[in-house]
């Protein structure tokens, strides 16, 4: 297929857009390049050619002759969905939509959505949660996503297939890295500081996933029967990955023994608990199966971040995402709107 990939210079497109190369798509990134220079190392290969455009911007001329669209493009963070929740709604629902509408306008046939496990939030449930389960999000990132989801199964017909693919918590390298994700800041705070601090009582329930087999999902839902994957939503991840906040760093432990584990309970417990089934990307994406457990991950980050010499002022400036925005616009790059700043 001729793939549009959106958010291509984010943390989990600078992996994805290689691994759809590797699978025989024929690549073509969209990106604003807010974190386009937030790169630890090399890049893991040519990046694709590319349309240089804000998702609020794209127009219907832009997606003509594509096959299929693949969109990750968002703010993707809950603290600054929270801290800026009408720019959340804006690019994450609105222009989420009005992208999926225009590519159903241009003769896009197929639509992979990155949504997200967040969307079932304060479930209180103590059995684990399947695509059926109520979503009760919490955050304005995942309210945006649930009504993406909607809306796309709104759009859907013979000739327009949106599928949405509700990701876990991501963790794993990309040479684009993402600290304010739960694994890969907890190593990363190990190897700098000599800790892993938790300041819950540990006991919430995540589902987390590897980068690089989200990628797989996402490869798996462009190869499926349009019959399959039509107005269908998939939790993406693993019944191993079901996994308390307590043992993430009890495993972040283990890849880092020097450093000391310290699990507060200051902040008490965390509304945002749940596990998830992922019975149904096994049963309709036989071709999918997630390669990568949290020990796997750990032990990739810490090799990572050793070789290529990760600083704590990068840590916490370049590879935090609203710690980037907020600089980005004290310099004047980046204007109130979340768009790159025109030179005068």
């Amino acid at each position: 297929m001729r793939v549009l990939l959106t958010g291509h210079q984010g943390y989990l497109g600078t992996l994805m857009a290689p691994l759809l190369t590797e699978a025989g798509h024929e690549v073509t990134g969209l990106d604003s390049g807010l974190y386009a220079d937030c790169v630890l190392g090399a890049l893991p290969a040519p990046e694709p050619p590319a349309l240089a455009v804000d998702l609020r911007d794209v127009s219907v001329d832009q997606l003509t002759g594509f096959d299929a669209v693949v969109h990750l493009a968002a703010l993707s963070n809950d603290p600054l969905g929270s801290l800026a929740p009408e720019h959340t709604y804006d690019i994450n629902h609105h222009a989420s939509t009005r992208l999926a509408r225009l590519a159903k306008e241009a003769g896009v046939g197929r639509f992979v959505y990155a949504s997200t496990c967040s969307v079932y939030g304060a479930s209180g449930a103590e059995d684990v949660l399947d695509e059926e389960a109520p979503m009760k999000p919490v955050t304005p990132y995942a309210e945006s996503k649930v009504r993406v989801e909607a809306d796309l199964v709104d759009m859907a017909d013979a000739d327009f297939v949106p599928v949405s693919m509700r990701n876990a918590t991501a963790f794993g390298f990309s040479p684009r890295l993402r600290a304010d994700i739960v694994l890969n800041n907890l190593v990363g705070h190990a190897l700098l500081s000599n800790r892993i601090l938790v300041m819950s009582d540990g006991t919430p329930w995540r589902p987390l996933v590897h980068a690089r087999d989200i990628a797989g999902a996402v490869i798996a839902a462009l190869a499926a029967p349009a019959d399959t994957v039509r107005a269908q939503a998939f939790n993406v991840g693993s019944t191993g990955n079901n996994v308390q906040v307590r043992d993430i760093a009890e495993q972040v432990k283990v890849a880092v023994p020097e450093a000391e584990l310290v699990i507060t309970g200051e902040t008490g417990g965390d509304p945002r608990s749940y596990r998830v089934d992922f019975t149904k990307i096994g049963k309709y994406l036989p071709d999918f199966r997630c390669a990568w457990s949290v020990a796997d991950g750990a032990a990739e980050l810490v090799r990572e971040y050793r070789d290529r010499g990760l600083t704590q002022e990068a840590f916490d400036r370049r590879f935090t995402r609203l710690a980037v925005l907020h600089d980005r616009q004290a310099a004047g790059t980046l204007d109130a709107t979340l768009r790159p700043a025109r030179a005068d």
